[in-house]
C-alpha cells in the first residue's frame, strides 16, 4: 500500500506516474521561473543548462516540450532562454506551488522549489 500525505483538503497518492507528473511539474515550473528572472534582466540572452539538468531525462523532455510549443528557444542543446510567448505564460499564471496547510499556515511558493542550476552565458 503507497504512502499518502495530505496537503491542504486533497490527499496525495504515492504512486509513481503521480511522482512523475509532479516531478515534471517541478522541473516545468523551476525552468520557467528561473528563465523568467533571466528574461527580465536581457530577454536576448541565452543561459546554458547545468550538467546536472542535461542528465536528467525529464529535465530534457521538459525543455523539449517547451520548445515545440514555442515558449523557449534553444540555441544548441541545453543553451536556451524564454520567448516573449513563455514570459508572457509564466507572468500570467498564478504560482502553482502556493497552498496553505491547515497544520502549518506557512505559505510555500516556488522560492522554496529545489534550485535548478544555470550558468550564465
Amino acid at each position: 500500500m503507497g504512502h499518502s500525505w495530505r496537503m491542504g483538503s486533497r490527499i496525495l497518492s504515492d504512486h509513481p506516474k503521480r511522482r512523475s507528473f509532479m516531478q515534471r511539474e517541478l522541473i516545468r515550473e523551476g525552468l520557467l521561473f528561473t528563465l523568467a528572472a533571466s528574461y527580465e534582466e536581457d530577454p536576448c540572452r541565452f543561459v546554458s543548462l547545468s550538467k546536472q539538468t542535461m542528465d536528467s531525462s525529464l529535465a530534457r523532455e521538459v525543455v523539449a516540450e517547451l520548445r515545440n510549443d514555442g515558449y523557449v528557444e534553444e540555441q544548441v542543446r541545453g543553451v536556451i532562454r524564454l520567448t516573449p510567448s513563455g514570459y508572457n505564460l509564466h507572468k500570467n499564471k498564478p504560482l502553482p506551488y502556493t497552498y496553505r496547510s491547515s497544520r502549518d499556515p506557512k505559505t510555500i511558493s516556488s522560492a522554496h522549489l529545489p534550485h535548478l542550476a544555470f550558468e550564465g552565458r
